[in-house]
């Protein structure tokens, strides 16, 4: 994980850490709207508020502010797929997961569009987080799901593509969300939004996995 370069000091005082903070929220407002490429400490620094060599005192690189910030995003993105239990119920394991990957896509649109920006540009930053870690939860939440099917809880089907396929319903609503709203219209737009589509998405995940579902 990227290491700030205050952080490295024997103690860190309470201005420091929101002076990361500050600068950290920045240059996600600048990293999430322009992609690494297109983003400059400049633009971050006068987005914080504050000088160049002061932000440059706090993280020496732009790499460094994005590597941080990337590092959060993977954390936070993966935390309702580690909740995944194998033990539970796999309607209701289902049904929240996609309900808290909406509400991510609700309450972090720019980490959604700021890990987009990463992955479309080929992921040069975390390849190796995508093919090392990232690879195997999704491995292991991949055999949580075969062994629903197997006992017969769900229809058998295959676990990558729809692991995939929840991930691209539900952060299509950060992503996307301006032709989201001006497709649904002001009377469909606002918050309750997310609402509808977690109801469509269960009948759509669970409805279309129940074992009875292949038999009607």
């Amino acid at each position: 994980m990227a290491i700030p370069r205050a952080a490295k000091t024997l103690r860190r005082t309470r201005i420091q850490e929101e002076k990361e903070e500050q600068i950290l929220e920045a240059a996600l407002d600048v990293f999430s709207a322009r992609g690494f490429r297109g983003s400059t400490i400049d633009q971050i620094a006068e987005v914080a508020g504050m000088s160049k060599p002061n932000l440059l005192y706090y993280f020496r690189t732009k790499e460094a502010m994005h590597r941080a910030l990337i590092d959060r995003v993977l954390y936070t993105w993966l935390e309702p797929l580690r909740a995944f239990d194998a033990e539970g119920n796999p309607e209701e394991e289902i049904r929240s997961y996609i309900r808290r990957k909406l509400e991510m896509a609700r309450d972090f649109p720019r980490e959604s569009r700021l890990f987009a920006n990463e992955v479309l540009q080929g992921a040069p930053h975390i390849e190796d987080e995508l093919k090392g870690p990232l690879k195997e939860l999704v491995d292991e939440k991949a055999e949580v799901i075969r062994a629903w099917a197997k006992s017969g809880k769900i229809i058998k089907c295959d676990p990558y593509h729809l692991i995939f396929s929840i991930w691209s319903t539900t952060q299509h609503y950060a992503d996307f969300d301006v032709q989201v709203r001006a497709v649904l219209g002001q009377e469909h737009a606002g918050e309750g939004r997310f609402e509808d589509a977690a109801r469509f998405l269960e009948q759509l995940f669970i409805g279309g996995l129940r074992p009875d579902h292949s038999e009607s």
